[in-house]
C-alpha cells in the first residue's frame, strides 16, 4: 500500500508540473459526460492517480468470474460471437415470414419479431376501430394461425426468437411454446426472449393495459413456468434501453432498469422460489447512443454492480445467477429524418460500443428507421454493419480490449457511484411500483427530457445535418412505408374466417377456466397455453383478464 501511494503522489507531481508548464500553454475546450442530467466534468487527461482506489482483483477482475466487469464469459467473442439479432416485422405474418428468412439466408443469427400496435394493445386485426393501425409498424398476431404462419419453414430448435412484447407477453409465450408443438419440437428445446418488461410501459412507452400488480403476477407466471417447463427460454429481458430512448439519463437508463429488476426477483421470491433456480434465465436490455466511451463504461459498470447486487442484496450462492447478459441495440432515439445516410455513421459507432462494452446479442437498427419501416435493403445494410466489425476489424481478437485504460476505468467507477447514489435515493421515495403509480418515475424522466430536447433546439447539443452542418441541396422527398391494404385485408379476412371455423364452444369453454384461475391464485400459463391452442384470440383473452384484473390507468402529472 505504500509503494502505490508512493507512487500515485510521484504521478500527481508529474500530471501538475506537465499542467503547468506544457498545457497551460495550449488552449483547450471543457468536455462534459452527459451522465445524469447534471454534467459531468471530464479531466483532459487520466492516468493512473485516477484510478488509483480500484482493485484490480476485486473491481475488474477477469472476464468470466464475478464481477464480470471485463465480461460474462471467460474468452468472450474470442468463443462466440454476440447473437446479430435483427428487429423485424410488419404487415401480416407472410410478409414478415419472407423477411426472417431473407435475413437468416445472410446471415442472421436470431429473429426478434416488432408486433403492429393493435397486437401489443391487445386488440384483434379485425377490430373496425383500429383497422387503420393494422400491421403499421410491425406484425399483426391476432391467433395461433398468424404465429404459425410467422414461423413456416423456420424449425423452432435450430434459431432463437425475441419478441418485443410486453402487455400480452405471456399470451404470444403461449402462441409461440404452441407452434414449438405443432413442429415436434419439445418446450425444452426451444430458445428465445419475451421482453414482459411491464413496468417501464408505465413510463416510457404506453403499450400497458392491466394494472402493476396483477401484470406483475402474469410476470411471475411466465418466469415460474419456463423455469419448469422451457428451461431454454428467458422470460423477462428488463429494458433499460426504453427509458433512455424516452429522454432518459445514462444514470436513469441503469437505475431505473436495475430497479423494475429487483420488483420482479422481489415478486418471483415471494412465491418462494430460490434466487439461483431463476436468476440465471434473466436478461437485460440497454440501447446504445453516441458517447462512445460513456456507453461502453456503461456496460461494464452494470455487470460490476449488477453481480453485488445479486449476491449481496439477494445471497445468490450461483455464480450464473449474477451473469448481466444484455441485448443491446442501437438507439433509433438519435437517428434524424435530415440527410438520413449519417444515420449509417451513427449507427456503426453505437454498434461499436456495443461490441466493445461485452453484449451477447445486438441489433443495429436501419439508417431509415427515423421516418420508415426499413427497406429489405437498409435492413441488410444494419446486419452488414455487424458483419464487417466482427469479421473485418480486430475488435473480437482480445476480452475488453478498453480494459485497463485510465479514462474507461475511470467512468466505469463514476457510472457505478453515480446509479447507486441514485437508486438510493429512488428507494428512500418509495418502490418501484408505488413511484410508478405516483407518476413518480414518469416526472424525473420527463424532467431530464425536457433538458436535452432544450439543448438540441438551441444548438448546444449539436446533431450534424440537423442543427448544425446542414446541407444547402433540398431534402430529398421520403418514401414513406404504408402497408399493403390487399394484404391487410386479407389478414382481416384470416381472423373472422379462423374465429367461424373454430370450435366456438371449446375456446367459451377455455376462457371460463382461464376467466376462473385468474381469480385465483394459479399459474395462468397452462390455461392460455389451452386457450390458444383452441385458436381463442388475443382480443378475447384480454378481455377475459380484463374483466377480472381491470385496465390501467395513467396518473395525472
Amino acid at each position: 500500500m505504500t509503494e502505490i501511494r508512493e507512487m500515485k503522489e510521484k504521478i500527481t507531481k508529474k500530471k501538475d508540473r506537465w499542467r503547468e508548464k506544457c498545457l497551460s500553454q495550449a488552449p483547450y475546450r471543457s468536455a462534459k459526460a452527459e451522465l445524469s442530467g447534471v454534467d459531468v466534468d471530464v479531466d483532459i487527461l487520466y492516468t493512473p492517480d485516477s484510478i488509483a482506489s480500484i482493485d484490480y482483483p476485486q473491481d475488474i477482475g477477469f472476464p468470466g468470474e464475478p464481477p464480470f466487469t471485463r465480461g460474462i464469459y471467460p474468452s468472450m467473442y474470442r468463443g462466440r460471437l454476440w447473437t446479430m439479432r435483427q428487429y423485424s416485422g410488419f404487415a401480416t405474418a407472410e410478409e414478415s415470414n419472407k423477411r426472417f428468412k431473407f435475413l437468416m439466408d445472410q446471415g442472421n443469427m436470431g429473429l426478434s419479431v416488432a408486433f403492429d400496435l393493435p397486437t401489443q394493445m391487445g386488440f384483434d386485426s379485425d377490430n373496425p376501430e383500429i383497422e387503420e393501425e393494422v400491421g403499421r409498424v410491425g406484425v399483426a398476431i391476432s391467433t395461433l394461425k398468424d404465429m404459425e404462419i410467422l414461423f413456416e419453414g423456420i424449425p423452432l430448435h435450430k434459431v432463437t426468437t425475441s419478441f418485443t412484447i410486453n402487455g400480452i407477453a405471456s399470451i404470444i409465450l403461449a402462441m409461440y411454446l404452441a407452434v414449438a408443438e405443432k413442429q415436434g419440437v419439445p418446450f425444452t428445446e426451444v430458445g428465445g426472449t419475451i421482453q414482459n418488461d411491464i413496468l417501464k410501459e408505465y413510463v416510457a412507452r404506453g403499450t400497458y393495459i392491466f394494472p402493476p400488480r396483477p401484470s406483475l403476477r402474469l410476470i411471475v407466471d411466465t418466469i415460474e413456468y419456463c423455469m419448469k417447463e422451457a428451461p431454454r427460454f428467458y422470460p423477462i429481458s428488463i429494458s433499460g434501453g426504453h427509458f433512455r430512448s424516452g429522454g432518459a439519463s445514462l444514470i436513469q437508463e441503469v437505475a431505473f432498469m436495475m430497479l423494475n429488476g429487483i420488483t420482479y426477483i422481489e415478486a418471483v421470491l415471494a412465491r418462494g422460489i430460490d434466487i439461483d433456480e431463476f436468476a440465471p434465465r434473466l436478461s437485460y436490455l440497454f440501447v446504445t447512443q453516441l458517447n462512445l466511451f460513456e456507453e461502453i463504461a456503461k456496460f461494464r459498470a452494470s455487470r460490476r454492480l449488477w453481480a453485488h447486487i445479486i449476491k449481496e442484496r439477494f445471497k445468490a450462492k450461483d455464480p450464473r445467477s449474477m451473469m448481466f447478459r444484455v441485448y443491446a441495440a442501437g438507439c433509433g432515439d438519435v437517428l434524424t429524418h435530415a440527410e438520413p445516410e449519417n444515420n449509417i455513421v451513427r449507427l456503426t459507432m453505437m454498434t461499436l460500443a456495443g461490441i466493445l462494452g461485452g453484449v451477447q446479442s445486438f441489433f443495429t437498427p436501419a439508417y431509415d428507421e427515423a421516418y420508415e419501416i426499413p427497406t429489405e435493403k437498409s435492413a441488410l445494410l444494419g446486419l452488414r454493419t455487424q458483419q464487417i466489425l466482427a469479421y473485418e476489424t480486430g475488435i473480437t481478437n482480445t476480452v475488453d480490449p478498453l480494459g485497463g485504460s485510465y479514462y474507461i476505468e475511470w467512468l466505469t467507477s463514476k457510472i457505478e457511484n453515480e446509479v447507486r447514489k441514485y437508486m438510493e435515493e429512488l428507494e428512500k421515495k418509495g418502490r418501484m411500483v408505488e413511484l410508478i403509480e405516483r407518476g413518480f418515475i414518469q416526472n424525473e424522466m420527463a424532467r431530464i427530457a425536457y433538458e436535452k430536447t432544450k439543448k438540441k433546439l438551441s444548438g448546444e447539443k449539436v446533431v450534424v445535418g440537423l442543427n448544425k452542418f446542414q446541407s444547402a441541396q433540398a431534402r430529398e422527398k421520403l418514401q414513406i412505408y404504408q402497408p399493403d391494404r390487399e394484404a391487410i385485408s386479407k389478414q382481416i379476412a384470416r381472423v373472422k374466417r379462423v374465429k367461424a371455423e373454430r370450435d366456438n364452444e371449446k375456446v367459451h369453454y377455455c376462457l371460463k377456466r382461464l376467466e376462473g384461475a385468474a381469480k385465483g391464485t394459479e399459474n395462468l400459463m397452462p390455461y392460455l397455453l389451452e386457450t390458444v391452442k383452441a385458436y381463442g384470440s388475443v382480443e378475447e383473452i384480454v378481455n377475459t383478464l380484463r374483466g377480472v384484473f381491470g385496465e390501467f390507468r395513467e396518473p395525472v402529472m
